[in-house]
């Protein structure tokens, strides 16, 4: 699937005596501003904006390159327990990967998603990419808000769900979400909980 500044290339290479016409399907706005002016000019980006500036990214999302920011929205950070928030962006490592992993390696306009996708990110991690109908899916869940926002260096897709990875969790937070969670529950009923999160 073939795009152009996310409009899908519909019919190609129809030759005219004076050049070539390439038909597609939407038309072709502007694009003036970097990932970096988009979440800064955007509202509902306000948590974003202040995560992205705690872990020096800024000058990444401004750099020339081709990327696509799966950019979590203020509503999807307020769905995070506050104490798991707070502690990841009180530790720069942690915040950092978490937001490299919304970050994919290549701009990724909705058009040229297939379903069963997977894509690397800049955190190392891969994502499943897919669609549902006309619905974005991440991991098999369509929880993309809004598609294709044109930057100068990539694509923006807003997330309505923070993507956590397992580096920016505690041992605490990834064995309740596996097969030692009954483990978990003689660790906190033991006194020891501390020591895992």
């Amino acid at each position: 699937i073939v795009t152009v500044n996310c409009a899908r290339l519909l019919k190609a290479d129809h030759h005219a005596t004076n050049g070539v016409v390439h038909v597609i399907d939407k038309v072709i706005g502007t694009t003036t501003n970097s990932i970096q002016q988009i979440i800064e000019t955007e509202e509902s980006l306000e948590t974003l904006r202040a995560a992205v500036a705690a872990s020096d990214l800024n000058s990444l999302l401004e750099s020339e390159g081709q990327y696509t920011l799966l950019a979590p929205t203020n509503e999807a950070f307020e769905k995070i327990p506050r104490e798991t928030l707070n502690r990841i962006l009180g530790d720069p490592e942690a915040l950092r990967d978490l937001l490299n992993h919304h970050i994919l390696k290549s701009a990724m306009c909705a058009e040229a998603i297939i379903a069963g996708l997977t894509m690397e990110t800049l955190e190392g991690t891969t994502l499943d990419v897919g669609c549902s109908g006309e619905e974005l899916t991440l991991n098999g869940k369509p929880i993309i808000a809004n598609k294709d926002v044109l930057a100068t260096n990539g694509v923006v897709h807003f997330v309505n769900e923070l993507l956590i990875p397992d580096s920016a969790k505690t041992l605490f937070e990834l064995a309740q979400e596996s097969e030692v969670s009954k483990s978990m529950d003689l660790f906190r009923q033991a006194g020891l909980s501390s020591h895992l999160t």
